[in-house]
């Protein structure tokens, strides 16, 4: 017996030494070294923050078995620090640390992606939205407010990843300096500020940037001595482009597409398989590293999900599931794509890959009714008001999502022509409590026909609800304050004296009084269901228009009938045996509808 607890204590030494070993991970003008030995990374990226965190390991597994043996992850800023100077780094989806020491437990490398800036469709690209209640503030640059917030984040965020180095006996190999910096700005001061300060903080692995394989993007976006990132690299001609912009150092695909993002209205994006398999067949072939962005989106829980946007008028938000047509589905199934590249990678890399892990059980939930609970307006009845001669944006007034009430008396011109400059981003008109019509920000149409009201009413109300919807995360646009941006005008008149009623979307928001007392739109809806057992599932939220939807509590995030999606993934951790309730706050529904749950997404 003595023996036999001698052996197992020898055994857990050991493998506590070999954990705790520490790697060099080094770069040469001809590849990446591990150890002194040439190492291709083969990575696969996924984000913590979009995963339930009972499932990291699932999904870590999932990577591994198709054969990556690397994991990327974003880091998202605003994530962590939704308040200036408060951070979470260890409740729930926010503890980094854990998700990076799951990949080591593994056996998988890490490819950290921490920003300050990262696009990945996610709101206003990691970067928090306090940083707008600075009127003149630039981001991504060297102003110095913006770098104040950088360089505390930074430090923060350090102290989490730097024990989890590889040189430290961890598993990063890397971490990226900003993101497609070269698409955006040319401030090579900036970049390499970011550089320093990670390098203050306790960063001693190689650093890397990652544009797009243009000529401008690289000059514009790289620095000297860090790896090369290329979004994508698929061809010759792309790696070329970075030899000739920096022979002395590796490149690698950072960002190869099996999948790509899909918007509100549009229809779920499907890019072709058959140029995935050329580009995989190059970069296996020649032995390149990449990384598949994504392998596994995942979910835009709450309000996470971004948007692009490419001219002053256009607007285009991101739906709530991450699904990203990507070899691992939003519920982390393995589709066609994942089986088609697993077998790419295990015959290239002549490699037996582990047993793919078992799916994660998901289920169908009977119809269930739903009814009316209160409604917004109960809400804004008691909730906080600012008062200004002109609109405020949402920031201005320390509200970053959500939803205002900007309400003012018509004095002078009571019908006609009235205009918003700017909504952002959906906005609905009410006079003297009566729907008019809605102004959505997209295409610059915002302006609705003022009827003409009962003249004995002196000084008519009117009343402007608007939602404040994702962050643009990408591009030039990305100062994106929401509310009423400008001004309202009636007739070219500029109205005066505001009142804004602050309507935030966080634990306060839950119905109030009875549904029957306001006839105005913007109702909850709730219904109960009795589980006795729990699965992952997809609400289907068809019978509804648009708004936000609540499990026991957790939002799963926002639907609208103008599709593609339909249906909002609910992990099982978010259901519980007995009693559920379902919560949804619709902008535009007067009536329940019943609703059911899916065992998928489509």
């Amino acid at each position: 017996m003595k023996r036999c607890l001698l052996f197992s204590l020898l055994a857990l030494c050991s493998f506590a030494v070999q954990a705790q070993a520490k790697h060099d991970f080094s770069l040469s003008k001809d590849g990446f070294f591990l150890d002194g030995r040439p190492f291709q990374i083969i990575s696969g990226e996924m984000h913590p923050a979009r995963i339930p965190r009972e499932y990291w390991q699932h999904r870590i597994q999932m990577a591994k078995a198709m054969g990556c043996n690397t994991i990327a992850a974003y880091i998202f800023w605003n994530y962590h620090e939704s308040t200036p100077g408060k951070f979470d780094f260890k409740t729930g989806n926010h503890d980094i640390a854990s998700f990076i020491k799951l990949c080591q437990q593994e056996g998988l490398w890490v490819l950290l992606r921490p920003g300050p800036y990262v696009c990945a469709e996610w709101d206003l690209g990691g970067l928090p939205p306090y940083l707008l209640k600075i009127p003149d503030i630039k981001l991504r640059c060297m102003d110095p407010r913006y770098m104040a917030a950088v360089k505390t984040y930074v430090d923060r965020l350090a102290k989490e990843v730097a024990p989890l180095q590889c040189s430290k006996g961890g598993p990063i190999l890397m971490v990226q300096v900003e993101n497609e910096y070269g698409s955006y700005g040319n401030d090579k001061e900036y970049l390499e500020t970011l550089r320093k300060f990670w390098i203050a903080g306790g960063i001693n692995v190689p650093f890397y940037t990652a544009d797009g394989a243009t000529p401008f993007m690289l000059d514009a976006g790289h620095i000297a001595g860090a790896a090369i990132g290329l979004d994508s690299g698929g061809n010759e001609g792309d790696f070329e482009q970075a030899r000739k912009h920096d022979p002395t150092v590796p490149s690698f695909s950072s960002e190869t597409y099996p999948g790509w993002l899909t918007h509100w209205g549009e229809k779920f994006a499907k890019p072709d398989t058959n140029d995935l398999k050329n580009e995989m067949a190059f970069l296996l072939k020649n032995h390149k590293s990449f990384n598949l962005y994504v392998i596994h989106g995942g979910t835009n829980f709450g309000l996470t999900a971004g948007a692009n946007s490419f001219s002053p008028t256009q607007y285009q938000p991101d739906i709530t599931s991450y699904d990203y047509d990507a070899p691992i589905d939003e519920q982390g199934r393995a589709t066609p794509k994942y089986h088609m590249l697993r077998q790419m990678i295990g015959s290239y890399t002549d490699r037996n890959l582990p047993a793919i892990p078992a799916a994660v059980p998901s289920m169908d939930i009977p119809s269930f009714e739903m009814h009316g609970s209160g409604s917004i307006w109960d809400n804004i009845a008691a909730a906080p008001i600012v008062r200004s001669a002109q609109p405020l944006s949402f920031e201005a007034m320390g509200q970053d999502q959500g939803f205002v009430l900007y309400r003012t008396k018509l004095i002078g011109h009571k019908k006609g022509k009235l205009t918003i400059t700017a909504p952002h981003d959906y906005a609905l008109v009410f006079l003297e409590k009566k729907f008019i019509d809605t102004v959505w920000r997209d295409g610059g149409k915002w302006t609705v026909e003022l009827p003409a009201i009962d003249p004995a009413v002196k000084d008519p109300l009117l009343e402007i609800l608007v939602e404040g919807m994702g962050h643009i995360n990408f591009a030039q646009y990305m100062i994106d304050r929401k509310g009423i941006t400008e001004r309202v005008t009636l007739n070219g008149m500029t109205l005066m004296n505001w009142e804004m009623v602050l309507v935030p979307v966080n634990e306060k928001f839950v119905p109030k009084g009875n549904d029957k007392q306001d006839p105005r739109p913007g109702h909850f809806f709730s219904g109960d269901f009795t589980l006795d057992k729990t699965a992952d599932t997809f609400f289907d939220l068809s019978g509804y228009s648009k708004g936000l939807c609540f499990i026991n509590g957790h939002l799963l995030g926002r639907y609208w009938n103008i599709g593609p999606q339909q249906r909002l993934y609910c992990p099982a951790s978010w259901l519980k045996k007995g009693k559920n309730e379902l919560l949804v706050f619709d902008q535009h529904q007067l009536q329940a509808a019943p609703v059911s749950g899916k065992q998928m997404m489509n």
